[in-house]
């Protein structure tokens, strides 16, 4: 899996930097080494891993290391840029009345694709339907059929009309209230003249505003030769990359999409209805190189819990105190598979390395935490800035934890704090702090 194993990889890379100010030629190679690894480990191009990694060890040379940095930090800020400038831009999904089509080879996962991008859209507030026009594969009716039943996703198909352009046409009649009309076309195990045509003629009646190609990550390196393929017959608009939650080739997936021009729109990380995911190049490398992603983190918050529970556009806002903290941590657990939002916390997830899949180490540790804030009073939640030895104490004896562990959980809050600090203004720059001027570039939300 590519967020875990090449994160996993990198991360030991940077471990080996701790501590050092400086980067010599014989650090590079090494460096490069294990970059190199990695990224063929997970299937990238051997061609676009040599001139990749190339590029990273001349500029780890050649750029000084800035003031206050160490050669960790100056490594990350280089793997970084290097690694955005190889996936590729934002693909802009607009959320307004739309047809969008699915199409791409049988197995890509493409049926319960379109379900989950359907439920996607209904969770950011449209009117979604689905259209059934997979007429070749048997099964397809009934497996998608059921998808949207038991997600309440409103569906149309004509079991036994052997027609899918017909189909669609009066999909289209009968779904016309729905804002969002996602059309699951047929796939087969070769891209042949009867299933482009077909393709076609769908696309003639559905004039849709997106066609998405559905890939699964396994097939690594030859999604550049469906992209192709599909993108010369039909003309694609974006690429969904599943499973890539369950294979070491995503990286070949990825990167090869992005070679042919074609963006990747979104990525299929589990099995939950909800685990497709709007695909952000610099979201999903943070997360690559261990630096969180709070802008998804707060994106599922803002979806999963109740506007009265979280003041989110507060905590955009920089206004973060003890007791929103606290409120979020009793979100995560509405939130989905907790290793996954871990991966969106920044700075290692509570300072414990993800690589061990500690995981209930860590869920144990959060719930220490609220254990804390429970010993302590309405005024100190609202203001942490209060905390003194005394009010220390006090919250340690209160909460059967001792003093080190009240104050760990104090720095990790100004650590949160100082990071959705970022988000003022609508932008999040880079890191909070130094990474600030590490990073130079405004990643908007």
């Amino acid at each position: 899996m590519i967020l875990g194993n090449l994160g996993n990889s990198l991360k030991e890379t940077f471990n080996k930097l701790a501590r050092l100010n400086k980067i010599d030629k014989k650090i590079a190679e090494e460096i490069i080494k294990d970059v190199q690894r990695a990224l063929l480990q997970a299937d990238v191009n051997v061609k676009l891993v040599m001139k990749l990694s190339e590029n990273i060890k001349k500029r780890a040379l050649k750029e000084e290391v800035l003031e206050g940095f160490d050669a960790k930090e100056h490594i990350s800020k280089i793997i970084y840029e290097e690694f955005s400038n190889i996936l590729g831009k934002v693909t802009e999904i607009e959320l307004k009345r739309q047809n969008i089509m699915m199409v791409g080879l049988q197995g890509s996962g493409k049926t319960t694709s379109t379900a989950k991008l359907a439920k996607y859209f209904q969770r950011k507030g449209l009117k979604t339907c689905v259209i059934c026009a997979d007429t070749f594969r048997p099964g397809a009716y009934d497996q998608l059929s059921q998808l949207c039943k038991v997600h309440s996703i409103p569906f149309y198909g004509e079991k036994g009309n052997e027609n899918a352009v017909d189909v669609v046409k009066n999909g289209l009649n009968e779904m016309k209230e729905y804002e969002v009309k996602i059309v699951d076309t047929a796939g087969r195990h070769a891209l042949e003249d009867d299933l482009i045509q077909e393709m076609k003629e769908i696309n003639a009646v559905l004039k849709p505003d997106h066609k998405f190609l559905v890939l699964d990550a396994a097939i690594g390196q030859e999604a550049e030769v469906q992209s192709r393929k599909f993108s010369e017959a039909i003309g694609i608009t974006g690429v969904i990359i599943t499973k890539l939650d369950g294979t070491a080739k995503g990286g070949g997936a990825l990167s090869a999409v992005s070679e042919t021009g074609s963006s990747i729109a979104f990525i299929g990380v589990g099995e939950r209805i909800d685990d497709l995911e709007k695909f952000d190049p610099d979201s999903f490398i943070s997360k690559l190189v261990g630096l969180g992603d709070l802008k998804s983190l707060m994106e599922r918050v803002q979806e999963s819990v109740k506007p009265d529970e979280m003041a989110v556009e507060e905590v955009l806002k920089g206004k973060f105190t003890l007791k929103e903290m606290y409120k979020q941590f009793e979100a995560i657990n509405k939130m989905g598979p907790f290793n996954q939002l871990l991966q969106m916390i920044p700075f290692g997830g509570f300072g414990i390395d993800l690589k061990d899949k500690d995981y209930e180490k860590t869920k144990y540790k959060l719930d220490r935490y609220k254990i804390i804030m429970d010993s302590m009073t309405e005024y100190e939640l609202e203001n942490p800035a209060c905390f003194d030895s005394s009010r220390i104490r006090r919250v340690a004896i209160g909460s059967g934890s001792d003093i080190a562990e009240v104050r760990d959980l104090l720095n990790y809050y100004k650590t949160l704090k100082k990071a959705f600090g970022m988000f003022k203004g609508g932008n999040i720059r880079g890191l909070p702090g130094k990474f600030m001027k590490m990073f130079g570039r405004e990643i908007k939300i």
